[in-house]
This record gives structure tokens, C-alpha cells and sequence, in this order.
């Protein structure tokens, strides 16, 4: 998209067009979903943010402080504020986890099993990271971004981002190597 059709693009948001506001809903839900997703890593709770995020941006229309010139970008940062913000209430007030001991009732295949098991232990080192290191691995492992990309979202400089991104991975490799598998 052109520098032109994204200030035209704004500039009809901004008008609270319909058609507007739908096509930038089709246009950016799955990237700020998938985004919120890897965060996360519940769908559900995802869908839910994503939503959160689009509802933040039409409110931000209607008081006049819509997105000026990078439209995606306010997308994905105010999805890595209510992120944060969401993370922060969990830990004020934890939930009760469901105990592991109770039977999966779904019959699946034992790969499905040690597929899920992995999952929930990436999931957990990964909420060890810092809130910047986390949102490092999501913009550039789980929305594909290159490292400018991630540099703009992050307003950081490319090899800032390519240490972060080297101290998040090594974070969560002595994470993942502190597990116990058996």
C-alpha cells in the first residue's frame, strides 16, 4: 500500500466511513490476533483483545485522536498495551489453575499430548521474559516481522532490537533448560 492510500486510508477512518472501517477490519484483524495470540497464547482471550483493540481504535476516531500515519503500527501497539495490561491484572489476581490430574476426556493421538505438553512449557518459560522481551519474540517469531519492522514498532534502533531479541532467546532457552521433561 502506498504512502498515498494509507493518508487517504486514514483520512476516510478518520470520517468514520463504514466501508473504510471494514476493510481495515478485514485487512488487519488476523495480524493483530495473531499477534495478541502468541502473547498470550490463549484463543479465545485472543479474539477477545483483538476485538478490544479495533473497538480502541474507532473510539480514538471519534475523539479525534485516530492514528496519524502508521495505522498498523497503532494496531499493534495499543494490542501490546492491553496485552500488558491484561498480564498485569492475571498476576494481581491469579486464577486457579485446573489440576493436571483431571482425565482429558477428548480422545487424541499421543503426539497431540506431547504437542500440547510442549506448548505448556514454552508457554510457561516464555511468561518468564520481561514484557519487552516478550513482545520482541511475538513481533518477530509470531507476526513474521523483519527486524526494521520490529525496530519502528518498538522505537528502537536495529542492533538494540537484535540484542534484545539475542538476550529473549537465550532467556528462554535456560528456561526451557531448567525443565524437567520426565
Amino acid at each position: 500500500m502506498s504512502l498515498a492510500d494509507v493518508q487517504q486510508e486514514l483520512k476516510n477512518l478518520r470520517g468514520l466511513d463504514s466501508k473504510t472501517i471494514g476493510a481495515v477490519y478485514d485487512q488487519y484483524f488476523s495480524e493483530v490476533y495473531r499477534y495478541v495470540l502468541y502473547r498470550i497464547g490463549d484463543q479465545t482471550l485472543a479474539e477477545d483483545i483483538a476485538s478490544d483493540v479495533f473497538i480502541r481504535l474507532l473510539e480514538a476516531v471519534q475523539d479525534g485522536r485516530a492514528p496519524q500515519t502508521n495505522l498498523k503500527g497503532w494496531l499493534i501497539g495499543t494490542a501490546s498495551h492491553v496485552v500488558a495490561d491484561h498480564m498485569r491484572k492475571k498476576y494481581r489476581r491469579p486464577e486457579e489453575e485446573i489440576s493436571d490430574s483431571l482425565p482429558d476426556l477428548t480422545p487424541g493421538p499421543a503426539a497431540e499430548v506431547d504437542q500440547r505438553e510442549q506448548n505448556r512449557v514454552v508457554q510457561s518459560a516464555y511468561t518468564q521474559l520481561t514484557p519487552e522481551q516478550q513482545h520482541v519474540l511475538a513481533l518477530r517469531f509470531g507476526q513474521g516481522y523483519s527486524l526494521e519492522e520490529t525496530a519502528t514498532f518498538m522505537n528502537k534502533n536495529i542492533n538494540a532490537i537484535k540484542a534484545l531479541q539475542f538476550r529473549a532467546l537465550a532467556a528462554l532457552q535456560r528456561e526451557l533448560g531448567e525443565v524437567d521433561y520426565e
